[in-house]
């Protein structure tokens, strides 16, 4: 099996593969194909709902300025240590799958408002100081941070001011 070069290659491929246009696809795997790059080819995605890039070698989110529809991002996986970039689909997106990452800070969550999940098991995060970022995402309500190395553990609530029904942390 060959990987593509770029995203934009990934991309061809799956519209050769499926026989659809990516611009009409409501969900666009490209997982495992060691992709390093969120490409400027990403803004031809216009009518995708879920883009999962997980598996990949991704360092930095970017590109989604063009994902207007945008409701899930899966970027489990990768080699991302911020999670800068994600302004673009601040209006839309409402589940972020980001476990397995290189994440040490939640600085740049607070513009999704409407995000309902948060996977973000197995980063970085070393202080529950950060958590307290996840009160200006008045939506979420199932928060998963299992595996980040927090060393002390105080009521999620207490840093945040909200309850969530479903949240599993160290």
């Amino acid at each position: 099996m060959s990987f593509p070069k770029s995203l934009k290659e990934g991309i061809q491929n799956l519209e050769k593969k499926t026989g659809e246009k990516a611009s009409e696809m409501k969900t666009v795997k490209l997982y495992a194909l060691m992709l390093e790059k969120m490409d400027a080819s990403l803004s031809t995605l216009t009518a995708c709902e879920h883009l999962a890039l997980s598996t990949n070698c991704i360092e930095k989110i970017a590109n989604l300025n063009g994902l207007k529809n945008l409701k899930i991002l899966s970027l489990g996986r990768n080699n991302i240590k911020a999670l800068t970039g994600l302004e673009a689909v601040a209006d839309t997106l409402e589940q972020l799958w980001i476990s397995y990452n290189l994440i040490e800070k939640l600085k740049g969550i607070g513009v999704l408002k409407k995000m309902a999940i948060l996977y973000m098991s197995n980063n970085l995060v070393k202080s529950w100081d950060e958590f307290s970022k996840l009160k200006d995402c008045p939506a979420l309500v199932d928060l998963n941070f299992v595996g980040n190395p927090s060393k002390k553990r105080p009521q999620l609530q207490t840093l945040t001011g909200t309850r969530w029904p479903k949240c599993w942390a160290n």
